[in-house]
């Protein structure tokens, strides 16, 4: 596991860096993505996630869901052509903070099967150079990464 300026990056993990996804390739060859801790971090505490239906397929960029935070609308974008297969969304129900508390386990946002041609996954970056693109762009935009915690009550 890396960090840079707090925020995590799993090894093993593909990322889109541009748009702030993270991908993991499962054993059934289905792909797991979720936002990434700078994503949660920059989004702040998110209050709604509106998800697309399974069945959908989604382009490069469109939209898989539809996060509002309290300081941000804007769209989780899809890194490669895609079929949506599952959302994480009674987790969301849940609980929704669960992507600002564990962005990379419990707070992934959809499986999906992907469909468009193989090329479209030549920019997504694992390892050494996914830590060293985050660092340049964490170091850009001048963020250090927080997450929610529990609460605890008394």
């Amino acid at each position: 596991m890396a960090f840079v300026a707090g925020c995590e990056i799993p090894e093993g993990y593909y990322f889109d860096v541009e748009r702030d996804v993270w991908v993991r390739f499962e054993p059934d060859g289905l792909v797991t993505l979720g936002m990434t801790d700078l994503a949660q971090t920059r989004a702040g505490r998110l209050v709604n996630v509106l998800f697309r239906s399974p069945g959908r397929v989604v382009r490069p960029g469109g939209a898989i869901a539809t996060i509002e935070s309290a300081k941000w609308v804007g769209p989780l974008p899809a890194p490669f052509t895609l079929e949506i297969v599952e959302t994480n969304e009674a987790a969301f129900r849940k609980d929704i903070l669960i992507a600002n508390k564990d962005p990379y386990g419990q707070g992934w946002f959809v499986r999906v099967r992907p469909v468009g041609p193989e090329s479209e996954l030549a920019h997504l970056v694992t390892g050494e150079e996914a830590v060293q693109k985050y660092a340049e762009r964490i170091l850009s935009l001048r963020v250090s990464c927080l997450r929610c915690i529990e609460e605890v009550q008394e």
